[in-house]
């Protein structure tokens, strides 16, 4: 009869799938002696596959020894001898607890071996330098990273688990393969949970913490964790300012952690890790990750306005949206994919057949006839997106249509329409029309030219020009299914009417004079927060100034300046350039008085001292301001209806020009 062990044995050995690269590996050395090392994250499966690397040395007529450092006892040479034995095999777990004795085991207990030995190392991290210092052990050594499961194994490892079907691709998104989360989720769908997120299971994410993150030494080095996992990308300049401390240290400590990988770009935690650590700070401390995404927001929009090229901006664009889509929980934004290495970059010459041919097999002849017609009418508006080998493989086109463009395409004459009617180009305005986006391969389904397209549109709006009033989005077939996804961005739904009374035309608005940058910046942090806000159509209810009720605005906020009450009723508190100046800790009344004082600053010098003595810090009466000026009243009345004029004309321009902050 067997054993309870040998049941064991052979239950994990049927549930045992994939990781056939490492067990080839090990066969090698198992032919030829010499040392392999496995190194990993905690959860990635190393003991599994020990277990595996045993049960091959067995059929092969060997006899493994397995020894787990959690469990050897302290003493000069915890590591045993093996006995008798020519070939001996011996399967080391956990060797990061024997780090303290790494040179010991290196130079002193391997040597002592038999020849022909077989010695597997598995542990959390890499060798040191010191092992490859060595010529001798770079020849005997093979190094083999373990990370998650490839997504046939992982289905290979459902099926075998007998989980239903229609659950594999959700539990491989949620665990991305690590196959000990992949285990716990399996456990919880047994007990019959149906999580859509890890942050279902929050069970799950305390075990996962607790078996892949060693306790952080200090709240810092916990604090540094979450910062690391909550960004694309971590450098020591960004942890300092997300910290507000001198970070050196930290990232230095970051740098040594197994599950933490060093790009060109900086420092970023494996995906399930990052995830865990994200989901834990979200339940456990809403209000410090709320305050983190907020500091990680004002840092991001700085690195993408300060970045020296606009390859380098949509890199960081691609990274954040890649990383906020999933934990948005909007399915549009979660299927968006990597770019692969596409980039964005002008259409050439050469472009234009593939364009229209592109274009004509996924939309048809008569959508091709309109990219021809912009791209005869508005070359500049379009850009490719590249392959790395530099192959056109999409385009998108962000059109600025004046009222001389109409007529020609039904799509951008209804986003015409609908900016006329509920809320015109004001002088020296204009609208960002994303009227075309296409994937060869894909046409409008996710790929990486989709994912740059959204890209591009975000970095529009973090760079936008103030003269820009509208954004509208007219370039999806499948306009609802972008519904959610355009919504959770802050860009509404509108059905135009078709020509000829036809199909209604589905697009998305935003209006900017409404609703600025910063004002969309708060919106999607309460979003990604899963705080309640207001729809975003509601922006329509908010009156949009004309030139003449803004300079009437502007001469009632200087006469009643010192008339809080008044001043609160100011209909400049709705403009742009006061909206979008708005700090923390400071009412928009507050923040008005600062625009007149710095319009003030920048009229000629007699006048603007004019404005402050007789607005901004008046003192007495209008016709003693004009003795202290040594003006007759008359001329005073001229030179200062001219500054009021003057102010109310440059204050307009920065209206409709307004450098875009958030």
């Amino acid at each position: 009869m067997p054993s309870l062990g040998e049941r064991l044995r052979e239950s994990r050995r049927r549930a045992f799938v994939g990781r056939e690269a490492e067990i080839a590996l090990f066969r090698e050395v198992l032919g030829s002696a010499g040392v392999l090392f496995l190194h990993g994250p905690g959860g990635t499966g190393k003991s599994t596959l020990l277990d595996a690397f045993a049960q091959v040395a067995v059929d092969a007529g060997r006899t493994p020894t397995r020894v787990d450092a959690r469990h050897l006892p302290v003493g000069p040479e915890p590591l045993p001898v093996p006995a008798d034995d020519e070939t001996p095999v011996m399967l080391i777990d956990t060797y990061e607890r024997l780090e303290p004795i790494d040179d010991w085991v290196r130079d002193e207990y391997l040597p002592s071996l038999p020849r022909d030995s077989v010695v597997v190392i598995a542990g959390r991290h890499a060798p040191g330098p010191r092992w490859w210092a060595d010529p001798a052990w770079r020849d005997l050594m093979r190094v083999r990273p373990l990370g998650n499961l490839p997504v046939d194994a992982g289905r290979a490892h459902l099926v075998a688990q007998r989980v239903p079907e229609p659950m594999h691709d959700r539990l491989l998104a949620i665990s991305r393969g690590h196959p000990l989360t992949l285990a716990m989720l399996i456990d919880a769908v047994r007990r019959g949970a149906a999580p859509r997120t890890l942050g279902d299971l929050p069970e799950v994410v305390g075990a996962l913490l607790a078996q892949i993150v060693d306790e952080a030494p200090s709240l810092r080095h916990r604090a540094a964790l979450e910062a690391c996992a909550h960004v694309p990308v971590t450098t020591e300049d960004l942890l300092s300012t997300l910290l507000d401390d001198d970070a050196g240290d930290l990232f230095g400590w970051l740098r040594t952690l197994p599950f933490v990988v060093e790009s060109r770009h900086g420092l970023f935690p494996h995906d399930v890790v990052r995830d865990a650590i994200d989901t834990d700070l979200r339940w456990r401390a809403p209000q410090r990750y709320a305050d983190l995404y907020r500091r990680k927001l004002l840092a991001f929009l700085g690195q993408v306005r300060a970045a020296p090229s606009e390859r380098e901006s949509l890199n960081l664009l691609v990274d954040t949206i890649l990383l906020n889509g999933v934990r948005s929980g909007v399915s549009t934004l979660r299927a968006l994919p990597p770019a692969l290495g596409a980039y964005a970059d002008e259409l050439r010459d050469d472009d234009r057949s593939d364009v229209v041919a592109m274009t004509a097999t996924w939309q048809g002849e008569r959508q091709a006839e309109l990219v021809a017609h912009w791209l005869d009418r508005r070359p500049e508006s379009f850009r490719g997106f590249r392959t790395v080998s530099g192959r056109l493989r999409g385009y998108t086109a962000c059109l600025s249509p004046t009222a001389d463009d109409l007529g020609a395409d039904p799509v951008v004459d209804a986003m015409w329409r609908y900016a006329e009617r509920h809320g015109p180009l004001r002088p020296g305005e204009r609208m960002h029309a994303w009227r075309f986006f296409l994937d060869r391969e894909h046409g409008q389904q996710p790929s990486p030219s989709m994912t740059l397209f959204l890209a591009s549109q975000m970095l529009g709006i973090i760079r936008l020009p103030g003269a820009v009033a509208w954004s509208l989005v007219g370039a999806f077939d499948e306009a609802e299914w972008w519904r959610a996804g355009m919504e959770f961005l802050d860009f509404w739904a509108v059905d135009q009417d078709g020509p000829g009374g036809g199909s209604p035309i589905r697009m998305f608005a935003h209006d900017w004079r409404r609703a600025g940058p910063a004002a969309w910046a708060e919106r999607l942090h309460a979003r990604q927060m899963g705080k309640p806000v207001a729809p975003s159509a509601q922006d329509l209810e908010i009156p949009v100034l004309t030139r003449p009720e803004f300079a009437d605005a502007v001469r009632s906020a200087l006469r009643h300046l010192h008339e809080p009450d008044r001043l609160r009723a100011n209909p400049l508190l709705r403009a742009r350039l006061v909206r979008d100046r708005e700090e923390t800790g400071r009412t928009a009344a507050e923040t008005l008085r600062q625009v007149l004082v710095a319009g003030a600053g920048r009229l000629p010098p007699d006048l603007s001292e004019l404005v402050t003595l007789t607005f901004l810090r008046p003192a007495t009466t209008q016709e003693r301001v004009a003795q202290t000026l040594h003006l007759s009243f008359n001329t005073y009345r001229r030179h200062r209806d001219k500054a009021v004029a003057l102010l109310a004309d440059g204050l307009w321009d920065r209206e409709i020009d307004v450098p875009a902050t958030a």
